[in-house]
């Protein structure tokens, strides 16, 4: 076979069994075509196996031209795919004053219940959202992505509490009984689609603001409760998850099945966690009487926990308007009175410190089955400031008017000389839901007051 190949290579460069050159006085080795050189051999044999060697760059060549090629397609259908969210620059004047969140764990869908114009106004100007979409599917980038949105106010999941500091919040204009549109979809599944490869947050972990808002006690539900929002709650809804990309959502309430809060919506329980056919009736618009007080629907079931506020009117059936800030005697409101809560209202209520006499008669009924416990806050009358654990339930009974109250906060200490407000309360300390109670007495929230010129034994108080 070798002698065969060799013998035809000898037949190209030279005559048969003739040595030539530098082989001329060595021994031959005889082919089947005549002789050829020892030294012919090996030259041969080489040359044979370099070009084996060249062959094999060859193909190696072609398999990483063609990797490069497959790379570059899935490059640019990526960078295709980013760019289809066009994403507009939008940032909120707070954007630059958010400090960066602790983690990144989940993503909160959220409705404006209301038109674009109003909603992207006040979502801007507070900080509200990290980005908003438009019902043409514009997404409008508010906050960066890697800094906390005021969106989720008092909130909790699986037992962790003010979500603002782990998760993104996406603003949709449109209402949470109602379908977005195509375009919103489109938008929506793809801007979560990069957010949750960035993140790396599954499914179950989108959850809708209805899901993980919860409310203090009121006067109408003793004790911590879920249902404080139904915003999003179409987000909840097996056939639109499915469109947007999302194969699995929570199948129960984490917090409400560990006790730690109560349900204080049966309905929208249902809507967020149950079966397929029963979370399809239960979506559909709202009847035309939805803001009206009736029988079995409160001013609590309409407004939410913006139903003192001064921007929720109260149109009575005689007539009479009323803020909500104006009512003491909520018992006493007819059945028929219209509830219409202002457009410029935050999705959030700001908290408020609460009085005796104003929001309810007693610490009781303020704080329901929390006014005895470490998470409620009295500033007494002599400027000396306790918890409800710390006062027996006689004191708690007897406490006069205007005292007042901060239901499900917690005392996190004193400034000193050696102690800010950020050694405090970290990266909260200026925001509106922390509280500062000066040695006067005067208590402001930390959107209002300079770090610098907070006087010492002030005390601090933060949201649970």
């Amino acid at each position: 076979m070798f002698g065969v190949k060799y013998g035809a290579y000898d037949a190209r460069f030279q005559t048969p069994g003739e040595v030539t050159g530098p082989t001329r006085n060595r021994p031959t080795t005889y082919s089947a075509v005549g002789p050829v050189t020892s030294p012919g051999v090996w030259t041969v044999y080489g040359l044979q196996k370099k070009e084996r060697g060249l062959m094999e760059r060859s193909v190696l060549q072609r398999i990483l031209i063609v990797r490069f090629f497959l790379f570059m397609f899935l490059f640019l259908v990526c960078c295709e795919s980013i760019s289809a969210l066009d994403i507009i620059n939008h940032y909120s004047p707070r954007n630059r004053e958010r400090p960066r969140r602790r983690g990144t764990y989940y993503i909160i869908l959220h409705t404006t219940e209301g038109p674009k114009k109003g909603s992207l106004n006040k979502v801007h100007d507070r900080g509200e959202a990290h980005y908003f979409i438009d019902t043409k599917g514009r997404i409008y980038r508010i906050i960066d992505k890697r800094r906390v949105a005021l969106h989720a106010g008092r909130s909790m999941w699986h037992g962790r509490t003010n979500l603002d500091n782990y998760s993104i919040g996406i603003e949709m204009v449109g209402y949470h009984n109602r379908d977005i549109t195509s375009a919103q979809y489109r938008a929506l599944k793809g801007l979560l689609a990069q957010l949750q490869k960035i993140y790396r947050i599954p499914d179950d972990r989108v959850l809708t603001h209805s899901m993980v808002a919860y409310g203090a006690p009121n006067r109408w539900h003793r004790r911590s409760h879920r249902g404080r929002k139904r915003c999003g709650m179409l987000f909840a809804r097996r056939s639109v998850r499915r469109k947007l990309g999302l194969r699995s959502k929570p199948g129960y309430d984490p917090d409400v099945r560990k006790k730690r809060l109560v349900v204080a919506d049966k309905y929208l329980a249902r809507v967020l966690y149950g079966d397929a056919g029963d979370e399809h009736l239960k979506i559909g618009v709202t009847a035309a009487n939805a803001s009206i007080i009736s029988r079995g629907r409160s001013a609590w079931d309409i407004a939410r926990d913006k139903y003192n506020s001064p921007n929720t009117l109260y149109i009575l059936p005689d007539g009479r308007n009323l803020r909500g800030n104006q009512i003491s005697q909520w018992k006493k409101i007819p059945p028929g009175t219209k509830v219409v809560t202002g457009a410029g209202q935050r999705d959030n209520e700001i908290e408020a410190v609460k009085e005796i006499g104003v929001d309810g008669r007693t610490a009781m009924s303020i704080a329901g089955d929390e006014f005895d416990k470490e998470t409620t806050i009295y500033f007494l009358a002599d400027k000396t400031v306790r918890k409800g654990n710390e006062l027996d339930k006689v004191k708690l009974a007897s406490l006069p008017a205007k005292t007042r109250m901060l239901v499900g906060y917690m005392h996190g200490g004193h400034i000193t000389a050696r102690k800010s407000a950020f050694d405090l309360c970290g990266k909260r300390w200026n925001f509106p839901s922390t509280f500062y109670c000066f040695p006067n007495g005067t208590i402001l929230s930390g959107n209002v007051v300079d770090e610098n010129r907070i006087p010492k034994n002030t005390a601090v108080f933060f949201r649970n």
